[in-house]
């Protein structure tokens, strides 16, 4: 059995506490739902069985390019990062699989593995980093890695992805995550055309060292560190690189990386058709690439992409196996806090588009009926699926509401104690 972080009387209390309510709100949902004809323990059922990864950078306090303020507690390394993953598996039982970064989270990777399997946690996407310098690389990605002009600096990005390959393949990992920086600051600045021929060439013996149960994500960012020209800037550019690479490279989608009111869903619909969609970086964001927690500023995008999501999945759409991870930067919150709800924020829209009553859509849809068709929509996207996420919780061990019982717990005032101080300093996200 999986060793556990916070003792489980704590979660066992807290949830005696919150039991029956939690039954008597289960219950009326589940009659209402009735009504509409969908039985809300199959919901249940399904919402059981999803799950989302944490990267393993989420657990430690982000920045910003001006400032970082430590917080109190911050993982030293891969292995506190590790357990603090595993408080966030433990109390909402939605994360099983920590995705790591490379070379941020270096070790060995049998203590690795070791580690994780301690509480029963396995291992998502490896994520290769070129777009800041190790310590001791020789060289400098300061002017781009897999695109660079010079071919030293490429076949040093090079052999550090297929090392993340190596690394993932002892932990189990069946997936390599591809994003990198590279881009222009001013006009002029880089032959577009050639800067991409050379990213290709580079990209094609990364994926040439992919083992044959392996997929490859590359991931597009409007902007940021290039603020003139991005290598990998939209999903246009993202799906040319699948196509271009073979059948196992696929698109990922960070839900932050795009313009302000571009229609993702729509994105996320295109790659499914074409058999691209990856998986996503689930975040949210108010100007940018914010990186704010996942269904904080607009649920309701957040909804429609799992409306897409789910209507894949009940229509059995070839080759549809998205990933599913977190990926955000926290400021002023408790890293495992904002990981636990955000996970459940990503739950809640896929109940809610589980609800979406589709016969009916599509009757809509056919007779051009907008204003019934979107009603439709947010009929499902009204109910409050609480009940049901915290039922899915309690049913597999879990908290019904994980964040008053990780501070009953006091686990992060144990690990600050635990833990040295990390002193403030320069911008920079972990």
């Amino acid at each position: 059995m999986s060793e556990t972080i916070i003792s489980a009387d704590i979660v066992d209390k807290d949830n005696a506490a919150r039991a029956a309510e939690l039954k008597r709100d289960y219950d009326a949902l589940g009659e209402r739902l009735d009504r509409r004809s969908i039985a809300i323990d199959a919901i249940r059922d399904k919402v059981e069985k999803f799950a989302v990864a944490i990267p393993s950078w989420g657990v430690g306090t982000g920045g910003t390019r001006f400032a970082r303020f430590p917080g109190a507690g911050e993982p030293r390394d891969i292995f506190d990062k590790i357990e603090d993953c595993a408080v966030i598996r433990q109390l909402t039982q939605a994360t099983p699989t920590v995705s790591l970064h490379i070379p941020w989270d270096k070790a060995d990777p049998n203590h690795l593995k070791q580690a994780a399997s301690r509480f029963g946690l396995g291992f998502d996407a490896m994520n290769s980093n070129t777009f800041s310098d190790a310590s001791d690389q020789k060289l400098s990605y300061k002017f781009g890695s897999l695109s660079h002009a010079d071919a030293g600096t490429r076949r040093q990005a090079v052999e550090h992805n297929l090392e993340c390959i190596e690394i993932g393949k002892t932990l189990g990992s069946k997936a390599l995550t591809v994003w990198i920086g590279d881009g222009s600051n001013f006009p002029g600045q880089v032959n577009f055309a050639k800067a991409f021929e050379r990213y290709l060439d580079a990209m094609k013996e990364i994926y040439a060292g992919l083992p044959d149960d392996w997929k490859l994500f590359t991931e597009h960012k409007m902007y940021e560190p290039a603020f003139y020209s991005t290598v990998v800037q939209d999903w246009g550019t993202n799906y040319i690189i699948a196509k271009e690479l073979g059948d196992k490279a696929f698109c990922l989608v960070d839900l932050g990386h795009h313009a302000p009111n571009v229609n993702i869903e729509m994105i996320v619909s295109r790659l499914i058709q074409f058999k691209k969609l990856g998986g996503f970086h689930f975040n949210d964001s108010k100007y940018g690439d914010d990186d704010l927690d996942a269904g904080s500023i607009d649920p309701y995008r957040l909804f429609l992409v799992f409306n897409e999501l789910v209507d894949a999945e009940l229509a059995g759409a070839e080759g549809f196996d998205p990933a599913h991870m977190l990926d955000q930067s926290h400021n002023v919150t408790d890293p495992i806090e904002s990981l636990m709800l955000s996970a459940v924020e990503v739950q809640r829209a896929y109940a809610q588009a589980l609800l979406v009553d589709r016969q009916t859509l599509e009757g809509f849809q056919d007779t051009n009926d907008a204003l019934m068709a979107t009603q439709t929509l947010k009929a499902a996207y009204r109910t409050d699926v609480e009940p049901i996420l915290a039922m899915a919780r309690l049913n597999t061990g879990g908290a019904i509401d994980p964040v008053a019982t990780y501070r009953a717990a006091g686990y992060r005032t144990k690990v600050a104690a635990e833990r040295p101080a990390v002193a403030g300093g320069g911008g920079g996200i972990v």
